[in-house]
């Protein structure tokens, strides 16, 4: 009998480890750019996923290059990002399957009321080119995250090079770019951040923003599978589903009417391949 009985509480041992392993490969490992978190969107699309699907998401946070860095560990299945170059070199060294395009909202340059470059309106060349030649301080992340490239891209494209006491390369850029714009407005300085970021603070901050709505400042975000030929522990299949919520119209909505009602304007917009064959641009 008790040898029945041993073998029986083996067998539900067996079974309850087998449960706990099945629940556990039920988990989407998501390494994600800090701006959208600290925005609440990346929260609100995964609470929509998680009520449908009964699929657990989890998020680590880092700038754009670190959380490149981490899924290469094949830690993670699934990067959300938003420097393009930075994401294509991810794919091509066979690290990611494809780059996913999700949604956009766009960068500003913000600054003092007094503005003391004068760069209120200005073309954005013209307006960089400003806070160099005054020697305006200017608050840099310098993490290599997607704000980062993105800033460096539009002094590159302005053809200029900031360099000097006035350029300052925050410390504490990898905390994200809340983090930056309230330092930057501690400092009463100029930056490169994104307008859900800026939108998120106005209430907390006296910085406004000076230079908007050049095409070159749109802040497109993206998803990159990790590959599964290169790691086969990753839950590639669960990751494919919620790409495919993220991409539906139903996310895509939810995007779109992300705290419009709280902030008087949309903080991201929809930018799906799907969304875009439906309703265009």
């Amino acid at each position: 009998m008790n040898k029945y009985f041993l073998i029986l509480v083996g067998l539900s041992m067996v079974l309850v480890m087998a449960g706990v392993g099945a629940c556990s490969e039920r988990v989407i490992r998501m390494a994600t750019t800090i701006g959208p978190v600290d925005a609440g969107i990346v929260d609100t699309l995964i609470e929509l996923f998680e009520a449908k699907t009964g699929i657990k998401v989890e998020y680590a946070k880092a700038g754009t290059g670190k959380a490149l860095e981490m899924a290469k560990t094949g830690e993670f299945d699934l990067v959300q990002v938003h420097a393009k170059e930075l994401e294509e070199q991810f794919v091509a060294e066979g690290y990611g399957t494809e780059r996913i395009d999700l949604m956009y909202n766009d960068f500003v340059i913000v600054g003092p009321k007094e503005d003391p470059a004068g760069i209120k309106g200005l073309p954005l060349r013209e307006a960089l080119k400003r806070i160099m030649d005054t020697e305006s301080l200017f608050i840099s992340r310098g993490d290599l995250s997607g704000t980062h490239v993105a800033e460096m891209n539009l002094w590159k494209a302005a053809g200029l090079e900031p360099e000097g006491d006035w350029y300052l390369i925050w410390e504490g850029g990898p905390q994200g770019n809340a983090a930056t714009l309230r330092y930057t407005n501690e400092r009463q300085a100029y930056t490169v951040i994104d307008r859900a970021t800026y939108l998120v603070l106005k209430n907390e901050i006296t910085l406004i923003v000076l230079v908007e709505k050049d095409e070159a400042m749109l802040n497109f975000i993206t998803l990159i599978p990790v590959n599964p030929e290169r790691f086969p522990n990753v839950n590639y299949d669960l990751t494919m589903q919620f790409v495919e919520f993220l991409t539906s119209e139903e996310a895509q909505i939810a995007i779109r009417d992300f705290k419009k009602d709280v902030y008087g304007e949309a903080l991201f917009f929809p930018n799906s391949a799907k969304w875009r064959s439906l309703h265009g641009k």
